[in-house]
């Protein structure tokens, strides 16, 4: 197996990119977007997390068999949100005042 060097720079560049994002976070969470609000600050989370498992995690040096690993984690991550939030979605309200979200 190939040992695959990264130069401190990319580390570098990546660290600044996810401090940037970090303050786009905070200023989605600021700001009154409706419910866009959800969905920006999901987009700007998927990036970081893409970010951190291509440079920090080396999967862009990884060969196509960490690459179909790391997709199959992420598809049952994403089924495992899905039955969950489907349970959360089909569930009766058991106390008085909590409601069901529409």
């Amino acid at each position: 197996m190939q040992m695959h060097i990264v130069p401190v720079r990319v580390y570098f560049i990546v660290y600044v990119l996810l401090m940037i994002l970090l303050f786009v976070t905070y200023w989605v969470a600021t700001m009154h977007l409706g419910r866009w609000n959800t969905v920006v600050a999901m987009l700007v989370a998927m990036v970081k997390t893409s970010l951190v498992a291509l440079f920090f995690m080396h999967l862009y040096y990884s060969g196509r068999l960490t690459h179909v690993w790391a997709a199959v984690g992420f598809l049952f991550l994403v089924i495992m949100f899905g039955l969950t939030m489907n349970d959360y979605i089909t569930r009766e309200p058991s106390a008085p005042g909590l409601s069901v979200p529409e």
